[in-house]
Protein backbone atom coordinates (compact mmCIF):
# COMPACT_ATOMS: atom_id res chain seq x y z
CA UNK A 1 0.00 0.00 0.00
CA UNK A 2 2.97 2.27 0.95
CA UNK A 3 4.90 1.55 -2.27
CA UNK A 4 2.28 2.23 -4.53
CA UNK A 5 1.65 5.52 -3.24
CA UNK A 6 4.86 6.47 -3.24
CA UNK A 7 5.33 5.80 -6.73
CA UNK A 8 1.88 7.99 -7.07
CA UNK A 9 3.80 10.84 -5.57
CA UNK A 10 5.65 12.61 -8.34
CA UNK A 11 9.22 13.70 -7.21
CA UNK A 12 10.16 17.22 -6.79
CA UNK A 13 12.20 17.17 -9.89
CA UNK A 14 9.52 15.45 -12.17
CA UNK A 15 6.55 17.99 -10.52
CA UNK A 16 8.95 20.76 -11.96
CA UNK A 17 9.66 19.44 -15.40
CA UNK A 18 5.51 18.98 -15.42
CA UNK A 19 5.26 22.23 -14.40
CA UNK A 20 7.72 23.60 -17.40
CA UNK A 21 5.99 21.39 -20.19
CA UNK A 22 2.35 23.00 -19.46
CA UNK A 23 4.48 26.47 -19.56
CA UNK A 24 5.48 25.76 -23.26
CA UNK A 25 2.54 23.23 -24.01
CA UNK A 26 1.28 26.11 -26.44
CA UNK A 27 4.11 25.79 -28.88
CA UNK A 28 3.26 22.14 -29.14
CA UNK A 29 -0.68 23.05 -29.97
CA UNK A 30 1.13 25.66 -32.18
CA UNK A 31 0.22 24.34 -36.24
CA UNK A 32 3.40 23.65 -37.82
CA UNK A 33 2.33 25.96 -41.07
CA UNK A 34 2.44 28.80 -38.72
CA UNK A 35 5.70 27.43 -36.93
CA UNK A 36 7.61 27.46 -39.99
CA UNK A 37 5.89 30.82 -41.34
CA UNK A 38 6.50 32.87 -38.42
CA UNK A 39 10.49 32.46 -38.82
CA UNK A 40 10.79 32.51 -42.05
CA UNK A 41 9.11 36.02 -42.31
CA UNK A 42 11.67 36.85 -39.56
CA UNK A 43 14.75 35.70 -41.82
CA UNK A 44 13.43 37.93 -44.91
CA UNK A 45 12.80 40.59 -43.06
CA UNK A 46 16.65 40.22 -41.49
CA UNK A 47 17.99 40.11 -45.16
CA UNK A 48 16.03 43.06 -46.28
CA UNK A 49 18.02 44.63 -42.82
CA UNK A 50 20.97 43.41 -44.59
CA UNK A 51 20.52 44.99 -47.79
CA UNK A 52 19.79 48.24 -46.52
CA UNK A 53 22.27 48.22 -43.10
CA UNK A 54 25.16 45.90 -43.10
CA UNK A 55 26.87 46.21 -40.39
CA UNK A 56 30.13 48.83 -40.85
CA UNK A 57 33.59 47.44 -40.86
CA UNK A 58 35.85 47.77 -38.43
CA UNK A 59 39.14 48.92 -38.44
CA UNK A 60 40.90 44.94 -38.42
CA UNK A 61 39.13 44.28 -41.53
CA UNK A 62 39.39 47.69 -43.47
CA UNK A 63 42.59 49.20 -42.52
CA UNK A 64 42.55 52.57 -40.67
CA UNK A 65 44.19 54.42 -37.70
CA UNK A 66 43.81 54.36 -33.86
CA UNK A 67 44.77 56.43 -30.91
CA UNK A 68 44.47 55.33 -27.67
CA UNK A 69 44.75 58.07 -24.53
CA UNK A 70 45.43 56.51 -21.51
CA UNK A 71 43.89 58.58 -18.05
CA UNK A 72 40.57 60.06 -19.56
CA UNK A 73 37.26 59.91 -18.67
CA UNK A 74 35.09 61.23 -21.55
CA UNK A 75 31.98 60.62 -23.08
CA UNK A 76 32.76 59.09 -25.97
CA UNK A 77 29.86 60.66 -28.60
CA UNK A 78 30.93 64.08 -27.20
CA UNK A 79 34.55 63.36 -28.28
CA UNK A 80 34.05 62.20 -31.48
CA UNK A 81 32.29 64.92 -32.50
CA UNK A 82 35.00 67.18 -31.15
CA UNK A 83 37.78 65.66 -33.50
CA UNK A 84 36.15 65.49 -36.15
CA UNK A 85 35.03 68.76 -35.74
CA UNK A 86 38.76 70.00 -35.75
CA UNK A 87 40.53 67.93 -38.17
CA UNK A 88 37.65 67.65 -40.88
CA UNK A 89 37.29 63.80 -40.59
CA UNK A 90 34.61 61.62 -39.19
CA UNK A 91 35.60 59.37 -36.16
CA UNK A 92 34.75 56.75 -33.89
CA UNK A 93 35.48 57.11 -30.04
CA UNK A 94 34.87 54.07 -27.53
CA UNK A 95 35.91 54.48 -24.21
CA UNK A 96 37.62 51.53 -22.09
CA UNK A 97 38.38 50.62 -18.49
CA UNK A 98 41.05 48.39 -17.33
CA UNK A 99 42.33 47.49 -13.95
CA UNK A 100 44.96 50.07 -13.47
CA UNK A 101 43.71 53.20 -15.67
CA UNK A 102 40.68 54.10 -17.98
CA UNK A 103 40.70 55.59 -21.53
CA UNK A 104 39.98 55.87 -24.91
CA UNK A 105 40.28 54.65 -28.08
CA UNK A 106 39.87 56.86 -31.48
CA UNK A 107 38.98 54.94 -34.91
CA UNK A 108 39.79 56.71 -38.13
CA UNK A 109 39.81 56.02 -41.55
CA UNK A 110 42.74 55.11 -43.52
CA UNK A 111 44.93 58.12 -44.41
CA UNK A 112 43.92 60.21 -41.21
CA UNK A 113 47.04 61.84 -39.76
CA UNK A 114 47.40 60.09 -36.21
CA UNK A 115 49.80 62.53 -34.55
CA UNK A 116 47.50 65.74 -35.84
CA UNK A 117 44.48 63.41 -33.80
CA UNK A 118 46.90 63.36 -31.10
CA UNK A 119 47.50 66.87 -30.86
CA UNK A 120 43.72 67.66 -30.88
CA UNK A 121 43.26 65.87 -28.37
CA UNK A 122 45.94 67.07 -25.90
CA UNK A 123 44.43 70.68 -25.82
CA UNK A 124 41.74 69.20 -23.62
CA UNK A 125 43.88 66.38 -22.18
CA UNK A 126 47.70 67.46 -22.11
CA UNK A 127 48.49 65.06 -19.07
CA UNK A 128 47.19 61.65 -21.14
CA UNK A 129 49.88 59.25 -22.26
CA UNK A 130 48.95 58.53 -26.16
CA UNK A 131 49.55 55.39 -28.23
CA UNK A 132 48.83 55.23 -31.88
CA UNK A 133 48.92 52.32 -34.74
CA UNK A 134 47.86 51.70 -38.42
CA UNK A 135 46.65 48.47 -39.38
CA UNK A 136 46.91 48.91 -43.78
CA UNK A 137 44.36 48.29 -45.72
CA UNK A 138 45.73 45.57 -47.52
CA UNK A 139 46.01 43.59 -44.32
CA UNK A 140 42.33 44.13 -43.25
CA UNK A 141 41.44 42.63 -46.49
CA UNK A 142 43.19 39.47 -46.03
CA UNK A 143 41.49 39.69 -42.51
CA UNK A 144 38.21 39.43 -44.42
CA UNK A 145 39.22 36.70 -46.76
CA UNK A 146 40.94 34.69 -43.85
CA UNK A 147 36.95 35.32 -41.74
CA UNK A 148 34.95 34.76 -44.80
CA UNK A 149 36.81 31.32 -45.40
CA UNK A 150 36.53 30.42 -41.67
CA UNK A 151 32.75 30.52 -41.80
CA UNK A 152 32.44 28.70 -44.39
CA UNK A 153 34.54 25.98 -43.49
CA UNK A 154 33.10 25.93 -40.20
CA UNK A 155 29.67 25.62 -41.72
CA UNK A 156 30.64 23.07 -44.35
CA UNK A 157 31.96 20.83 -41.32
CA UNK A 158 28.93 21.17 -39.29
CA UNK A 159 26.65 20.28 -42.10
CA UNK A 160 29.27 17.13 -42.67
CA UNK A 161 28.77 15.96 -39.41
CA UNK A 162 24.84 16.63 -39.61
CA UNK A 163 24.55 14.46 -42.49
CA UNK A 164 26.88 12.00 -41.05
CA UNK A 165 24.84 11.74 -38.06
CA UNK A 166 21.31 11.91 -39.01
CA UNK A 167 21.53 10.65 -42.53
CA UNK A 168 18.50 11.63 -43.50
CA UNK A 169 17.71 14.85 -45.76
CA UNK A 170 14.78 17.24 -44.45
CA UNK A 171 16.08 17.44 -41.15
CA UNK A 172 19.85 17.79 -42.03
CA UNK A 173 19.02 20.33 -44.26
CA UNK A 174 16.51 22.11 -41.59
CA UNK A 175 19.50 21.87 -39.08
CA UNK A 176 21.61 23.89 -41.64
CA UNK A 177 19.05 26.72 -42.50
CA UNK A 178 18.41 26.95 -38.53
CA UNK A 179 22.21 28.09 -38.46
CA UNK A 180 22.08 30.02 -41.00
CA UNK A 181 18.99 32.05 -40.14
CA UNK A 182 20.51 32.43 -36.71
CA UNK A 183 23.44 34.03 -37.91
CA UNK A 184 21.81 36.18 -40.49
CA UNK A 185 19.59 37.39 -37.76
CA UNK A 186 22.68 38.36 -35.62
CA UNK A 187 24.32 40.21 -38.07
CA UNK A 188 21.13 42.56 -38.81
CA UNK A 189 20.97 43.10 -35.16
CA UNK A 190 24.29 44.31 -35.26
CA UNK A 191 23.61 46.72 -37.87
CA UNK A 192 20.40 47.87 -36.20
CA UNK A 193 22.33 48.43 -33.38
CA UNK A 194 25.40 49.63 -34.54
CA UNK A 195 27.85 46.88 -33.73
CA UNK A 196 31.23 46.47 -36.28
CA UNK A 197 31.96 43.28 -38.34
CA UNK A 198 35.58 43.32 -36.69
CA UNK A 199 37.80 39.72 -36.20
CA UNK A 200 35.81 39.61 -32.47
CA UNK A 201 32.08 39.30 -34.02
CA UNK A 202 33.43 37.25 -36.55
CA UNK A 203 34.52 34.62 -33.70
CA UNK A 204 31.26 35.19 -32.09
CA UNK A 205 29.56 33.83 -35.34
CA UNK A 206 31.94 31.06 -35.23
CA UNK A 207 31.08 30.24 -31.91
CA UNK A 208 27.40 30.41 -32.72
CA UNK A 209 27.55 27.56 -34.96
CA UNK A 210 28.31 25.11 -32.15
CA UNK A 211 25.41 26.79 -29.33
CA UNK A 212 22.81 26.91 -31.85
CA UNK A 213 23.23 23.71 -33.70
CA UNK A 214 23.36 21.44 -30.25
CA UNK A 215 19.26 22.28 -29.48
CA UNK A 216 18.58 22.00 -33.19
CA UNK A 217 20.26 17.93 -32.78
CA UNK A 218 18.71 17.83 -29.58
CA UNK A 219 14.91 18.71 -30.84
CA UNK A 220 15.88 16.30 -33.92
CA UNK A 221 17.18 13.28 -31.84
CA UNK A 222 14.15 13.17 -29.96
CA UNK A 223 11.59 13.53 -32.34
CA UNK A 224 12.99 11.22 -34.92
CA UNK A 225 14.27 8.74 -32.38
CA UNK A 226 11.70 8.91 -30.19
CA UNK A 227 10.70 6.63 -27.07
CA UNK A 228 7.41 8.90 -25.89
CA UNK A 229 4.25 8.07 -27.22
CA UNK A 230 3.08 10.69 -29.55
CA UNK A 231 5.12 13.81 -31.24
CA UNK A 232 3.79 16.04 -29.02
CA UNK A 233 5.21 14.33 -25.99
CA UNK A 234 8.71 13.81 -27.39
CA UNK A 235 8.53 17.96 -28.52
CA UNK A 236 7.96 19.17 -25.16
CA UNK A 237 10.76 16.67 -23.67
CA UNK A 238 12.98 18.13 -25.41
CA UNK A 239 11.94 22.03 -25.44
CA UNK A 240 11.94 21.48 -21.67
CA UNK A 241 15.42 20.23 -21.74
CA UNK A 242 16.18 22.76 -24.15
CA UNK A 243 15.16 26.30 -22.91
CA UNK A 244 17.25 25.29 -19.51
CA UNK A 245 20.36 24.78 -21.65
CA UNK A 246 19.75 28.09 -23.56
CA UNK A 247 18.79 30.22 -20.67
CA UNK A 248 21.42 29.21 -19.05
CA UNK A 249 24.00 29.80 -21.63
CA UNK A 250 21.99 33.58 -22.34
CA UNK A 251 22.20 34.40 -18.47
CA UNK A 252 26.07 33.60 -18.43
CA UNK A 253 26.54 35.96 -21.46
CA UNK A 254 24.19 38.57 -19.95
CA UNK A 255 26.02 38.28 -16.94
CA UNK A 256 29.49 38.67 -18.61
CA UNK A 257 28.16 41.71 -21.17
CA UNK A 258 26.97 43.23 -17.96
CA UNK A 259 30.67 43.33 -16.23
CA UNK A 260 32.91 43.32 -18.49
CA UNK A 261 34.89 46.52 -18.89
CA UNK A 262 36.43 45.40 -22.61
CA UNK A 263 34.25 46.60 -25.87
CA UNK A 264 35.71 43.59 -27.79
CA UNK A 265 34.07 41.40 -25.08
CA UNK A 266 30.78 43.36 -24.79
CA UNK A 267 30.76 42.84 -28.63
CA UNK A 268 31.27 39.05 -28.58
CA UNK A 269 28.36 38.91 -25.98
CA UNK A 270 25.89 41.08 -27.53
CA UNK A 271 26.56 38.91 -30.71
CA UNK A 272 26.04 35.40 -29.16
CA UNK A 273 22.88 36.91 -27.31
CA UNK A 274 21.21 37.92 -30.50
CA UNK A 275 22.06 34.64 -32.10
CA UNK A 276 20.47 32.91 -29.09
CA UNK A 277 17.57 34.20 -29.04
CA UNK A 278 16.96 34.08 -32.67
CA UNK A 279 18.06 30.13 -31.77
CA UNK A 280 14.72 29.92 -29.89
CA UNK A 281 12.50 30.55 -32.74
CA UNK A 282 14.39 28.58 -35.01
CA UNK A 283 14.75 25.40 -33.01
CA UNK A 284 11.48 25.19 -31.26
CA UNK A 285 9.75 26.93 -34.46
CA UNK A 286 10.96 26.53 -37.35
CA UNK A 287 12.87 23.21 -36.70
CA UNK A 288 9.68 21.61 -34.75
CA UNK A 289 7.37 22.24 -37.53
CA UNK A 290 9.65 20.98 -40.79
CA UNK A 291 9.82 17.61 -38.40
CA UNK A 292 6.47 17.49 -37.98
CA UNK A 293 5.68 17.96 -40.97
CA UNK A 294 8.19 15.60 -42.15
CA UNK A 295 7.00 12.95 -39.84
CA UNK A 296 3.66 13.24 -40.31
CA UNK A 297 3.39 12.74 -44.29
CA UNK A 298 5.40 10.20 -43.37
CA UNK A 299 2.64 8.75 -41.10
CA UNK A 300 0.56 9.03 -43.68
CA UNK A 301 2.76 7.19 -46.56
CA UNK A 302 2.87 4.71 -44.02
CA UNK A 303 -0.84 4.18 -43.37
CA UNK A 304 -1.64 4.03 -47.27
CA UNK A 305 0.93 1.56 -47.98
Amino acid sequence: MSKSKTKDIPTAGEAVRAKKRQKLGFLARMEYKKMITYPMVVFIVALILLAINFPTLGIDLQGGVVVTAYGIDANPDELAKYISDQIGVDVRVESFTGVDTNGVRVYAPVGTDALKIIDVMKVRYPDAEYTHSEVQPTFGKISQQQGIRALIFAFIAMAVVVFLFFRNLVPSLTIIFSALSDMTIAVAMMGIFGIQLTTATIAALLMLIGYTVDSNILLTTKLLKRKEDTIEDAYLAAVSTGFTMSTTTLGALFILWLISTSQTIDNIAIVLIFGLLADFMNTWMLNAGVLRWYLDRNTVRGGNE
